[in-house]
């Protein structure tokens, strides 16, 4: 199993969950109203006045098998808005009950 930790501008969420839900995600938790920049482009999410973006996250846990194609589809989108901001980050989950 693998835990996947995707970060995003809140425009992608109902894509994001959409994706998860295509590719038999079913569970995950989302981080609703986060705040953040990223390391390398990107604007800053930080709803304030001259910042006033948000941006969210969600982790879910998935098998081994799909974690390539998330990867691939989260990538797509983020080539498709690249200054919105979004990104993946993988995990290995070594025990859950």
């Amino acid at each position: 199993m693998k835990s996947i930790f995707i970060t995003f501008d809140i425009s992608h969420k109902e894509d994001i969950i959409t994706m998860l839900e295509h590719n038999n995600c079913r569970g995950f938790s989302f981080f609703d109203q986060m705040q953040g920049r990223g390391s390398r482009t990107g604007d800053p999410h930080y709803g304030s006045h001259a910042w006033p973006s948000m941006c969210g996250g969600i982790i879910s846990i998935v098998d081994d098998n799909k974690v390539e194609n998330l990867l691939a589809e989260i990538k797509k989108m983020d080539t498709n808005a690249p200054q919105l901001g979004l990104r993946a980050f993988v995990w290995n989950i070594e025990q859950s009950y």
